[in-house]
């Protein structure tokens, strides 16, 4: 079976979704940048943390956004055009990735 991850794949957003997709990102940028003026200039430990941790959790929505898109559109065309278990195999090994989190 080929890794689809090892494939090029062309998946088309919307642009207002893509749109907010980046713009997340790059509110995550920003919050990474500002761990590494925490650290920089050796604040508490625990505010660090604390961003840490909604930074993770910032990275949890876009994945989840991702992957909801990905079931609905991806996985569910495949479904409709015969290709449905492979699809399915994929979808389960994403979430096997997720739950190691």
């Amino acid at each position: 079976m080929t890794n689809k991850s090892e494939e090029t794949k062309v998946t088309h957003r919307p642009t207002k979704e893509k749109d907010q997709l980046i713009n997340r990102l790059k509110r995550i940028e920003g919050q990474v940048r500002g761990i590494q003026n925490m650290i920089e200039n050796d604040r508490y430990c625990v505010d660090i943390l604390v961003q840490i941790s909604a930074i993770n959790a910032a990275l949890k929505k876009v994945s989840l956004n991702l992957l909801e898109r990905h079931t609905h559109h991806c996985v569910s065309d495949a479904i409709k055009n015969g290709d449905g278990d492979e699809a399915i195999q994929e979808l389960m090994e994403v979430f096997e990735r997720f739950s190691k989190c």
